[in-house]
């Protein structure tokens, strides 16, 4: 049998964390990047006697989530112990949510290859802490513990298994992303571990309706990697079951140098973490004000910001798909349209150059290091004369490198536009008097002549000269 005879069966757990300034059972700040171990306290660090409190904000912040993501919210709620143990989880358990979770039965959609909508089921979100992290050193041979990430809090998405493809996962996850960047619980930052995802995957032969024994892959947190380890694992299982082989459920690695999954451990179940109600922390209620008020509060979400780019600024499909993705996109797009007031020629450099650097230099869109205002002068520069949009193509580089205002750096690098009635007629008969074949050829009807001609005059001027007043000089030198 082949690969088309099989299906695939994919459920993930995404983990994001929340931008509360502060950890979920202490005053800890929760800022990424600081020393080792110095955003720490007794609470997070496991310290017998410690009493956890739990941060008000956290709660509000799952439920937007929830809310955003058309889920029940759970008027009765309260938080477990999950037990086990692991070097960078100093008490030996975690404090999480088991059968009472916030937030459940709700759906994300994605769209199909035809057009159509298809919606992932979740089947909860809830709250819980964050473990620590374990810094391996591999010349040393040992590993160092850093407790900063302790107690930060986190949601967890859990989706039912109704993902069939690598191509529907990275829709999902790039659609959770930007919600919860939209509702601004989180700021999703993958490559800190903002978002990370568990990724369960099985597969069954066409036709069958039991699931098959499926494994997991832990803590994955970029869309690249996630896409490579599903389509591996998939042909991985297919080849053992078309061997004869049987799969085990367990805890996979998957290793980027190689592109292949590597056994970790047996796979946890359930009654493995022992679950029970922590007794330091009281029962979550919530009641219909408060879920009410945190719904009100919720800001526009991209379907709905999409649907306004395609009426307002007549976007097409494609590209309003592409800047509502990432919220800070959108808002690039929305301010630096409302400065320039040529909300087209925003659009343009964000599909176009914007993105191609975005992805040349795997940054994500909120490390874009220039604002609106600085875009928005870019774009007015160009409508009103001032530099070519070829010129202009350099500054957003220089906005990229260093940013600032752009007319400093045109006026620092010596690139303003020549307007010049005079400057460029004395290029426009240079050029003609080096070139007379493609004069002849022009005379003779071959209409692609002149844009050698302006070619040659744009390299000329290293790009400075304004390509409308070239273009009509040619035309009227030629007709002599």
């Amino acid at each position: 049998m082949s690969k088309e005879d099989y299906e695939t069966i994919i459920g993930l757990e995404v983990h994001c964390e929340l931008s509360t300034k502060t950890k979920i059972f202490c005053s800890c700040p929760t800022e990424f990047g600081a020393a080792p171990n110095t955003h720490t306290c007794p609470i997070c660090m496991g310290m017998p006697g410690t009493l956890p409190v739990l941060n008000e904000k956290v709660v509000e912040y799952a439920v937007k989530a929830g809310l955003a993501t058309n889920c029940e919210i759970s008027r009765n709620s309260k938080n477990d112990r999950k037990n086990y143990f692991y070097p960078d989880l100093p008490k030996a358990y975690q404090i999480s949510q088991f059968d009472q979770p916030l937030c459940e039965h709700g759906y994300v959609e994605i769209d199909k290859e035809d057009g159509s909508k298809k919606k992932i089921r979740l089947t909860r979100i809830h709250i819980e802490e964050d473990a620590g992290k374990l810094n391996h050193d591999e010349f040393g041979g040992g590993s160092l513990v850093d407790l900063n990430r302790a107690g930060v809090p986190l949601i967890e998405i859990v989706s039912e298994p109704d993902l069939r493809s690598s191509e529907e996962v990275d829709k999902y996850l790039k659609k959770l992303k930007s919600i919860f960047e939209y509702i601004e619980v989180s700021d999703c930052k993958m490559q800190e571990g903002s978002l990370r995802a568990d990724v369960n995957v099985s597969v069954r032969k066409k036709g069958e309706t039991k699931l098959g024994t499926r494994t997991e892959m832990k803590n994955m947190n970029s869309f690249r990697s996630i896409t490579r380890a599903i389509e591996y694992e998939v042909e991985r299982q297919i080849d053992v079951i078309e061997d004869g082989g049987v799969i085990e459920q367990e805890t996979l690695r998957w290793d980027e140098v190689s592109g292949k999954t590597f056994s970790m451990r047996d796979k946890e179940d359930a009654q493995d973490y022992r679950y029970f109600p922590d007794p330091d922390l009281v029962a979550i209620k919530l009641s219909e004000e408060y879920i009410q008020k945190v719904k009100e509060s919720l800001p526009e979400l991209p379907e709905s910001r999409k649907q306004r780019y395609l009426n307002d600024y007549k976007l097409s499909e494609k590209d309003a798909n592409l800047i509502t993705s990432s919220k800070y996109l959108s808002d690039l797009f929305e301010e630096a349209s409302k400065i320039c007031n040529n909300p087209k020629a925003v659009n343009n450099w964000i599909i176009s150059d914007i993105s191609r650097i975005l992805n040349e230099t795997e940054m994500e869109p909120i490390e874009i290091p220039f604002d609106s205002k600085q875009l928005g002068k870019l774009v007015i520069l160009i409508d009103n004369g001032t530099i070519s949009s070829s010129i202009g193509k350099k500054v957003l580089i220089e906005l990229f490198e260093n940013p600032r205002d752009p007319e400093e750096i045109i006026k620092e690098k010596g690139w303003i536009q020549i307007s010049d009635e005079g400057a460029i007629k004395e290029v426009v008969l240079k050029i003609l008097k080096a070139n007379p074949q493609s004069v002849a050829d022009y005379k003779g009807g071959k209409d692609k002549a002149l844009g050698f001609l302006v070619g040659q005059a744009m390299k000329e001027t290293k790009g400075q000269a304004n390509p409308k007043m070239l273009n009509q000089m040619f035309i009227e030198e030629l007709k002599k």
